[in-house]
């Protein structure tokens, strides 16, 4: 295998420093240097900021406007919301007021009506009353004509004859009395 000698010098000679701060060309470098700052900051100043300057205006004016634009919807929703509210809380009373004209309607109709049945029942009750009445004086009729009846039937069985029907009525009716 061959042998190879490496060297890390660069061939030429000696080392020159490195160009930027090499002395001999310091001075134009420098010249150089301000020519290019003064030309930039013209650039900047007279080309680049205004325009950013106007972006950032029209766009803080785009902002300021959008904001201005929400708070008049802002206030238009509020309005809306408000006059919502109202028209729900009016709609609410007029909504009770009709239920309870209603309720009052119908409860003064059932009022109606619960009297008309009961001066019905009532005069039904007063007809009934008045047939009870026919039928106990027409059943105390009999039981005065049965009780004369059955008294001279147990006072002839007792006795072994018939009693005067004038004194069987006088003793009926004492008892009767009672």
């Amino acid at each position: 295998m061959p042998e190879t000698n490496a060297h890390t010098e660069a061939p030429g000679g000696p080392k020159k420093p490195f160009p930027p701060f090499a002395a001999e060309t310091f001075a134009s470098q420098l010249l150089w240097f301000g020519l290019t700052f003064v030309a930039l900051y013209v650039l900047m100043a007279k080309v680049a900021l205004p325009r950013i300057a106007a972006i950032l205006e029209a766009r803080r004016r785009h902002i300021a406007d959008d904001f201005a634009a929400a708070e008049s919807l802002k206030r238009q929703s509020s309005a809306a919301l408000a006059a919502y509210e109202q028209a729900l809380a009016d709609a609410r009373d007029r909504a009770h007021a009709i239920a309870s004209e209603t309720h009052h309607q119908l409860m003064a109709e059932a009022e109606d009506r619960r009297r008309a049945l009961e001066d019905k029942l009532n005069a039904q009750l007063a007809e009934a009353e008045r047939a009870i009445a026919a039928t106990k004086s027409a059943a105390m009729a009999n039981v005065h004509t049965i009780a004369v009846d059955a008294a001279a039937a147990i006072v002839e069985r007792l006795i072994g004859k018939t009693p005067a029907a004038k004194s069987i009525n006088k003793a009926v009716d004492e008892v009767l009395k009672r």
